[in-house]
């Protein structure tokens, strides 16, 4: 995943990957990547919550604007079962990005 990241990075689009296997991402960095401790084939969380979805596209996003370096991989710290999921923080999201040039 990170060699694709990086080559549609260079055609100037910013990119979160989704990793659930920190390893292998470790090994082919892509330039950002939030790390889930999710099974495979459930990067976004549990079928049908659509409040974990949220929350993981919430932080993906927030990773997309706050790393700092090359290659970061960002924990989630999510869990995947039994965990109360509030709704992404949109405004502040918004608020961080108005002042970014398109």
């Amino acid at each position: 995943m990170g060699l694709v990241a990086r080559a549609v990075e260079a055609r100037g689009i910013p990119t979160v990957a989704l990793s659930i296997v920190r390893e292998i991402t470790e090994k082919t960095p892509p330039p950002r990547a939030l790390y889930l401790r999710f099974p495979f084939g459930h990067a976004l969380g549990e079928p049908g919550q659509r409040e974990q979805h949220l929350a993981v596209l919430g932080l993906a996003l927030e990773h997309l604007f706050a790393a700092r370096k090359p290659g970061e991989i960002r924990d989630a710290g999510l869990r995947w079962r039994r965990e109360r999921y509030g709704p992404p923080d949109w405004d502040a999201l918004r608020r961080r990005t108005s002042n970014l040039e398109p």
